[in-house]
Formats: C-alpha cells, structure tokens, sequence
C-alpha cells in the first residue's frame, strides 16, 4: 500500500521517475471458504474500526474478491527493518575507514545521499500511514526501536539550525567563534543527566566519532545544513504524525523523554509550511489528557537549549516576522489559544495568558484587527473570546454581591406585597360574598312579596260578591293581578312564553301552563286546589271553531315523547335536518325530567338559531364522508348513560418521651400544672400543650398513682417524670382542661383560615349562578349541540357542564380549528356583549381548591370546642382568661356558622341549578369545570386574533408584493424563532465540544487536527474579555 511504487532501491537518477507498472490481470474468483479466509486476513491487516468490519462484512462476493484483490495488489514489498537501515547508515558513520569517511563528508557524495534520505523519508511516512498496524507495530517493537532512530535523524537534520540560531542570538564573542567547532557540536549534543524532561536526550553525534577531526566535524555540520535544507524535517514531523495516530503508537510518543522536545525544536526549521505542522501537530496534543503539561515542558526545554529569556520568545518573533505566510500565522495563533485557555485551573490560565502579554501579544493582536485574512481573523476572535479578563471578573463579583442584597431586598418587598395582596383579596371575597348574601336574601324576600301578593289578590277577587254594579271598580285590578300570575308562573318554570304586550297572549297558554303530569293527582304549585279563579276562568274556554283540545299527556314529538314525559313547562323540540352531514359531538345530554329547576329551563336555543346564519358553520364542519339524507323517520332515540429499681409509674418508653418533651418546654412541673389550672396560655405555648396532650394519664396510670398514693410511699423513690404524672394526674377535669387550652390556641388561626375558604365557595356559587352572560353562553353551546345531533340523537334539553370540555375535541373539517374556536368568532360577530362573560365569575380557581366537607367538618369541631369553653366556663365563671376568650370570638363563631351554612346551601343550590348532583360533586370538579373552560375559552380567544392579525399581514404582504414593493416583515414571534433555533443548536454544538480529549482510539490525532481546522477552539465556560481586546473587531 504505502511503498507499492517506491523502494528503498538507489533510483538511476536524480531526475528519473519511476517507471509505470501495468495493472496485473483480475484473477479468478476461488472458492467460498477460501473467499471467506482471504477476506478477514485482508480486514485484520486494514486496522478497521467494528463498525467498518461489519459493513465491509456485508458485502457480496464479488465486492469482497475485488477488496482482496486490492490488498495483495498493494502488499507490503519493504519490512521496517530496511528502512531503519537505511535511516542509521545516514546519521552513524562510526567505524568506518577513513577514505570511507573522507567520500562521506564529501559535498558531492553526501548531496547525492540526501536525495536519497529524502526518497527514503516520504516511503517510510506512506507505509505508516497505509500499511497495516502490525507493519506499524513491528517498525516501533523493542527489537527495531524504529521510533528512536527516526528521532537520531530528525535531531542530526536539526543540528546546524540550533548552532546557527545561537551563534546568531546569542551574539557570540570572538573567543567563543574560534573555539573549535568539534565543542560546539558537542555542545549541543550533550545533555544534564538531571534535567531529563527538560532537555535533549538524544546523543546525536555530528560526526559522532571522537576520532574525527574538528575538520570533519565541520564537513558534518554543514552536511546538516544541507540536509535541513530539504523536506527531510518536514516529512520526518509527517512521520511522526502517522505515527501518533495510532493509539499505542501516540502512548510510545508521549512516554518518550525527547520525543516532543525534538518536535518542539522543530520549530527552528525556516520553512512555514514545517513549522506550520509542528504547531498543529502540538496544538492537538494539548487537547489529549495529560498532554499539556507534556507541551510546556518541551517549550522549557526549548528555552534551555536555544537561549530564550522568556518561554514562548522564539515563537512570538516567529509570529511577528513571518507576518508573510498566512498558514503559519493561523497555525501559530491556534496553538497560542489553545496552549493558554485548554487548561481547567483558571488562575493557570490567567498566568499563561500574561506570560503571552508580557511577550507583546496583545499589541500586535491590535495591530492585526485590520488583516484581510478570514481564517486568521476567526483564529484572532475565538482567542479574544477565551481572554479572563480578571479585573472584569471581580468587577462581576462585587456586582453580584450588590445584585444579591438588592434581590434580597427584593424578595421581602415580594413577600410582603404577597401577604398585602393575600390580605386584600380575602378582604376583597368577603366583601362579595356579603354582597351575594344580601343579594340572594333580596330576592328570596321579593319572591316571598310576589308571592304573598299574588295570592293575597287572588282571594280578594274570590270573596267579591258577583254584584254587576260592583264590577266595573274591580276592573282595574284585574289586568295586574293577571299579569302578576302570569309573572310568578313564568318565574316558577311552569310555563314558557315570549312576553308580549296585551292580555291575549298570556291567557292562550294558559292551558300549558296548567299542564300536570300523568296521573293528574299532583297540584300544580302556585295554583290554589279547588275551583279556578274567576279570573282565570274565561281564559280556559276554547274560541268557536278552534281545534279540539290534544288528548290527556300532550302530542308526541318527534321521538314519540308526550308532553307528559317531558315535564311541566318543558316544550318539545323538533330535530333539525341539515343540510350536510354533521359530525356528533360528544356531550352527555339530559333528560327532559332531569332539567326541572334549572338554568337550562330558561335556555331557548331555538332563537339562538333563528338568529344565526348556520350555513357557514356546516360548511366549516360537516364531516368529510357525505352520504344520501337520512330519513328521521328510521331514527330511533338512544340514551348515553355514563356511569366513580425505683418505684415507675409510667412504661419507659413513655417516661423518655415525656423528659423529652419537658426539656423543650423548660418548666417545672408545679409552674405547667398552675398554667393549666389557669388557662395561662402565653406561659405553655401552644405546641407544647400538644406535646404535652399525648401524655393524658391513662386508666392504668391512674390507678398505679391512687396505689401509690394510698401506701403514702416518699416522692423520692419517684423519678422526675413520675413526680410530673402525680401533680399533672391532680389537675380537676384535666382532659377538658387540655382540650379546652388546645382549642383557645388554635381557634384564631383555624378562624382565619376557614374564613376565606367560605367566602371563595360562596362567592364563586352565588357569581355562576346570578351571571346572565353565563346562562347565554350555555345558550349558544345548546344550540349548536342540537343542530349536530338532533337529527340522529334526537333534541337534547340541557347537557352536563363535562360537555364543555367537548367542545375542544370537536375538530372543523380541516382540522384547523375546534368548536370553540368558532364559537368564539360566532360570540365576537353577534353577541360582543358577552365575550367578557368570564369576568363576572369570581374566585373560581381558589373555590376549586377548597374540600368543603373538610371546612364544614373543622367548623363543627370549632363549635364542640366552643361549647366545651362555654361549659368549663359555667363550672369556673372566675375564670378571666375563658370570659375574655367568649366574648371576643363568639361573634366569630356565630359568623363562621352562618358563613358555612351558606356556603353548604349556595353551593348546593348552584350544583342543581346546572342539572349536577350536589351528593356527588364536589367543589373541586365543579368549579374546576368552569375554570378550565374559562381557561379555553381565553386561549382561543388569542388564537382567533392572532389568526386575525396573520391574516392581515399575510393580505398586506400580497397587495405590497403586487405593488412591486417589498414584503411586510412577519409577526415577531416567527421572526424570533430562527433566532432562537439558531441559538439553541450553538449551545448543543458548545456543549457538545469536549474540552478535553481521549487518546483511546486510532485515529484520534487526526480527528482533532480536523475539528482545529473546521472551527475554532472556544471554550463552553464563560470567560470575560476587556474592553481593549473585546472591542477591537467592532
């Protein structure tokens, strides 16, 4: 693969090529188990990953004979053993005679070797970079040590650079010019056997013989520099980077002692392009574990064996002078960022960066801000991105600190506004539940008038004698207390009109009105038993030739329901035939007999669809699938039913909890039985007194004490918490009294909290119940739930409050909007009045979240705790403490029982006004109905305008586009989505980024030096630059 054209042969001339070898004739195919053995060795030798393996194992036969064609085509002609051969015969020249040394070093001759080394050179970096591992394996073994004789060439190649570079730098005095030039040579060979990472090892012998003369040993050094005058460095560092590719190849480099050195002394070379691959081959090391620290101390050895003052000094002036060679300003400024910002320790960095500073780097950064280079500006950035700007970091710091005590500030202004708001909205629900209150206690007393009135008139027209002169005064009482009848029969659901002007039309349904159900033995309410009323009376007689009175129970509608199915006051419905196909939706529907006393007897969604155009609605959402009409006749009614030692008078155990809980209350046991014989609260504490409510003296203590006691045995054999029982055993009444003190210390607190709990459920009830704008709503939903379904579910007189969340499932046929959505639209077009009907519904989240059988259960608890007090009290009416305690929360408590009471009956009678049953529901499903369609109801509201203003946009981009102008930009939600997007994948990209690298695969070197070359090296963590360098590419 790698040598397959070239050898380690002498080539007949400088100038000859090599000549062409014509392909080899495709052989025949052998057989399949020979196929199958031929193909794993040729994939052991190709070093692949598993997942190349089993890909290149999928192939058919014939592609397999064609890769191992391919493989033997290109097999390995040279071991490594001549190339090291070759490599050794160049640098040693020790025991050779001396006219083979003279021909040696002379020009001719050594010129006509280095073309050779460097044929040599390029064959030896093709096979380690093609051939199979086990070429490579074998070329670095213990027994050919290839690695360390490619190194002895590689610091021979160098010799005359470094003697030039410190006779040139150094400024070397005439004395020190003519010493001889074998010294010098050896100089530079020789290395401190202490400093072993910090220097040369390598004996490298220039000639190496001390038998040669200093004559030779000049021939040698300028045999070097012609040699360092050709690729051979070059291709030696590619060599070398072939080798460290491999994984145990790049573990023999680094644990090398002069490897990296001889690399970083490399950068001495005078061609960029060298010294461009050396700073990116030690840019990628940096990025290896452990391999940074592997750099920096190469570069001390570099300072030590070329004279710098400071490290990194050489580079720098490479980097200012070589100013010509982009490659290797963009290489060098790499390296830069990536040697001082890939380290972890933060002050490191900022050291490492100073030393950079101290060297000049910096300013000559602002003198490159003008480069036209993109690459070296992108280089230039990603270090200006990394900079730790340490006075911005402590200007961040003392900023954090001030920015943490103003949050701190923050949050008790948050907190206290909290509780101000917390205070203000539990004022705010009182207030309205007061209101509410009196508000229903208003109507109940205008019904009671009405009704007082009505039957009042009543029975003074039934007691008139029927004299004709005295007729015409009644006369003008007769048209109020018929209008006053009819009213209280309308408001009691009894019967059902269009209110209209004159007597004529409330007289001719009277006999709906009147209606019963069938069995007729049940009084209709309102209406006095026995005779009619003699103002009533006329109105009942049928006018001359007007149709016989409907048999007993009513027509059937349309499903074969009678009127006396249906309820009093309830009129039957007729399906609606459409004119498309409609899709059902899916709400529970009630029964005729079941909307009796609800809101839904006063809904008449048959006006709502007189008034509303619904030919676009069912062209909106027919269902897709349009058969022939269907004939109601064929339908029949189907029901959805849904179906929720010493002497012990207490057990250990108990006495170690009791000396525990005696501990916290840091008392004496004469001290707590006086606080409780006097009520003395503020002296006990109240969570003491419920510790202290867990050590009640049971029957079994209670005799040991009276036993105790009788055999008048000394206290002294008592321990401590035994002394304690016997005085706290001596209390009167001590449980009462236990309960009594528990009970004054938490009534406040259990007051407060109930109080708002009652006041959000009475508020919320009373709010749904007397909202108009609601009772419309629910109009409208009924409407258009009948026009779906009526023709094949037959009319529905009222739903469940569940049904509202259907109104998000049903889809148009498009599947662009919901019910609701277009019911929104319906509501903003021709009932604008309602759209905000949800403001008339208060506190329902927070009603929603109240378990009124838990408040109700803790207001009767409150009252047996009250009555307890009320008792101790009338037994020990000395007591301060229990007559100051009535006087000041009975008027609580006697509020808190009318507050739950009415809350209980608010409740109730608002769960039955929307047809719910008040057994079953509970606040929490109830009210969370409502909010969640209130919820719904908003967030389509949104949807609509936003679907409103897109329209518009998307109109006006049309008509700028047919004016020849340009666009209209997009609303800014879709103009920040890009944006965002773009940002979210740089921070998964940043994140994704490992700062640091494994050397754990093949392959890895090369990978890196990829990712070097695709994108900059910038770090995921925050780093500060200053406002000199941050500003300079503005």
């Amino acid at each position: 693969m790698g040598n397959a054209a070239g050898s380690t042969e002498q080539p007949a001339g400088p100038a000859a090529p090599p000549p062409k070898q014509p392909a080899p004739p495709k052989q025949p195919m052998p057989a399949a188990g020979e196929l199958e053995e031929r193909f794993n060795r040729a994939l052991n030798c190709m070093n692949l990953p598993p997942d190349k393996v089993q890909l290149l194992s999928q192939y058919d036969n014939e592609k397999k004979w064609e890769l191992i064609c391919d493989q033997e085509r290109f097999q390995v002609k040279n071991p490594p053993a001549a190339y090291i051969q070759k490599l050794k015969s160049y640098v040693d020249t020790g025991g050779v005679s001396r006219k083979v040394a003279a021909d040696w070093m002379s020009n001719l001759g050594f010129k006509r070797r280095v073309q050779e080394s460097t044929q040599v050179l390029r064959e030896l970096e093709t096979s380690l970079r093609t051939n199979h591992i086990g070429w490579v394996q074998e070329f670095l073994n213990e027994e050919n040590r290839g690695l360390d004789v490619l190194l002895e060439y590689l610091a021979f190649a160098q010799c005359s650079v470094t003697y030039d570079m410190e006779s040139t730098d150094n400024g070397a005095s005439n004395s020190e010019k003519n010493k001889p030039l074998e010294q010098s040579v050896e100089d530079l060979s020789k290395a401190p056997s202490s400093s072993v990472p910090k220097s040369r090892h390598l004996t490298i012998k220039c000639p190496p013989s001390p038998r040669l003369t200093p004559a030779h040993s000049r021939k040698a050094l300028r045999n070097s520099r012609i040699v360092s005058q050709k690729d051979d460095v070059h291709v030696c560092i590619m060599c070398l980077r072939a080798i460290m590719n491999y994984q145990s190849g790049f573990s023999l480099v680094m644990n090398h002692p002069a490897c990296v050195n001889e690399i970083a002394l490399s950068l001495n070379n005078k061609n960029p392009r060298t010294k461009a691959l050396v700073l990116e081959l030690l840019a990628a090391v940096c990025l290896v574990r452990g391999g940074h620290d592997i750099i920096l101390s190469a570069f001390d050895n570099f300072k030590e064996v070329c004279g710098e003052q400071h490290r990194f000094e050489k580079l720098m002036e490479y980097f200012r002078n070589e100013d010509s060679n982009i490659d290797f300003m963009v290489a060098c400024m790499q390296f830069i960022n990536i040697v001082v910002h890939s380290v972890e320790n933060m002050n490191f960095r900022v050291f490492l960066q100073y030393e950079f500073t101290h060297l000049g780097l910096d300013l000559y950064l602002e003198r490159l801000r003008l480069t036209e280079s993109d690459k070296l500006q992108v280089q230039i950035q990603a270090y200006l991105d990394n900079v730790f700007d340490v006075g911005a970091l402590l200007e961040d710091t003392e900023t954090k600190n001030a920015v943490l005590e103003h949050m701190e500030e923050l949050q008790e202004q948050v907190a206290l506004l909290t509780e101000r708001l917390r205070d203000a909205e539990n004022e705010s629900m009182a207030k309205i539940a007061e209101l509410e209150k009196q508000l229903s206690q208003a109507r109940k007393e205008l019904e009671t008038l009405r009704e007082r009135f009505s039957e009042s008139t009543a029975m003074g027209a039934s007691r008139r004698p029927p004299e004709p002169e005295k007729a015409p005064p009644a006369a003008p009482t007769r048209p109020s207390a018929l209008e006053l009848k009819v009213e209280e029969l309308e408001e009691k659901g009894l019967i059902r009109i269009l209110r209209g002007p004159g007597d004529a039309v409330s007289i001719e349904i009277l006999p709906v009105a009147v209606a019963t159900p069938s069995g007729g033995d049940a009084p209709t309410p309102g209406v006095p038993t026995g005779s009619p009323s003699p103002d009533l009376a006329p109105a009942a007689e049928p006018a001359p030739g007007a149709a016989p009175p409907p048999p007993p129970g009513g027509p059937p509608d349309a499903l074969g329901r009678r009127d006396s199915e249906l309820g009093p006051g309830v009129k039957a419905k007729k399906p609606i035939q459409t004119k498309f196909r409609m899709p059902l939706l899916n709400w529970v529907a009630l029964k005729p007999s079941q909307i009796t006393g609800t809101v839904f007897t006063e809904l008449n969604d048959e006006k709502v669809l007189q008034e509303l155009d619904m030919s676009d609605f069912e062209e909106q959402f027919k269902t897709k699938s349009q058969g022939p009409s269907l004939d109601l006749s064929t339908l029949k009614s189907k029901a959805a039913q849904k179906a929720p030692s010493k002497a012990t008078l207490i057990e250990a155990n108990r006495a170690k909890n009791l000396a525990i809980t005696l501990r916290k209350g840091n008392l004496g046991a004469e001290r707590i039985c006086q606080a409780i014989e006097a009520y003395d609260l503020q002296a006990l504490g109240l969570d003491f007194l419920e510790l202290l409510m867990r050590f009640l003296p049971t029957e079994y203590e209670r005799s040991l004490i009276a036993r105790f006691e009788r055999e008048q045995r000394p206290m002294e054999e008592l321990s401590e918490e035994d002394r304690f029982m016997l005085h706290f055993s001596r209390i009167p009444r001590l449980p009462e009294r236990m309960t009594t003190l528990t009970f004054l210390g938490n009534f406040p607190d259990t007051a407060q909290l109930l109080m708002p709990q009652l006041n959000a459920i009475i508020a919320a009830s009373m709010s749904i119940k007397s909202s108009d704008k609601l009772r419309q709503i629910l109009e409208i939903v009924l409407a258009f739930g009948n026009y779906m379904n009526s023709s094949k579910r037959g009319a529905a007189y009222g739903f469940r409050l569940q049904s509202l969340d259907a109104l998000l499932e049903m889809k148009s046929t498009d599947r662009k909007q919901t019910l609701l959505h277009y019911l929104v639209k319906v509501i903003a077009e021709k009932y604008p009045q309602l759209t905000g009907f949800h403001s008339d519904l208060h506190f329902l989240d927070k009603a929603g979240s109240v378990s009124l059988d838990s408040v109700l259960a803790d207001v009767r608890s409150l009252q047996r705790g009250l009555e307890l007090t009320q008792r101790e009290f009338v037994r020990q009416d000395d007591c301060v403490v229990l007559k100051e305690f009535l006087r000041a929360n009975s008027p609580t408590m006697d509020k808190l029982l009318a507050d739950s009471k009415t809350a209980q009956e608010a409740f109730e009678s608002v769960v039955e006004y929307f047809g719910e049953n008040p057994k079953t529901t509970s606040p929490g499903l109830f009210f969370s109905l409502f909010s969640r369609f209130v919820k719904a109801y908003k967030k389509a509201e949104q949807e609509v305008e936003q679907w409103k203003k897109e329209a518009a946009a998307q109109e006006a981009g049309v008509d700028t586009l047919g004016k020849g102008e340009p666009p209209a930009h997009k609303s800014p939600p879709k103009a920040r989505r890009p944006q965002m997007d773009l940002i979210s994948e740089l921070k998964r990209k940043q994140q994704k980024e490992p700062l640091i690298y494994e050397s754990d695969r093949d392959g890895a070197i090369e990978d890196i030096i990829t990712d070097l070359r695709n994108q900059p090296y910038i770090r995921a963590d925050d780093g500060r630059a200053p406002a000199s360098l941050g500003q300079c590419w503005a």
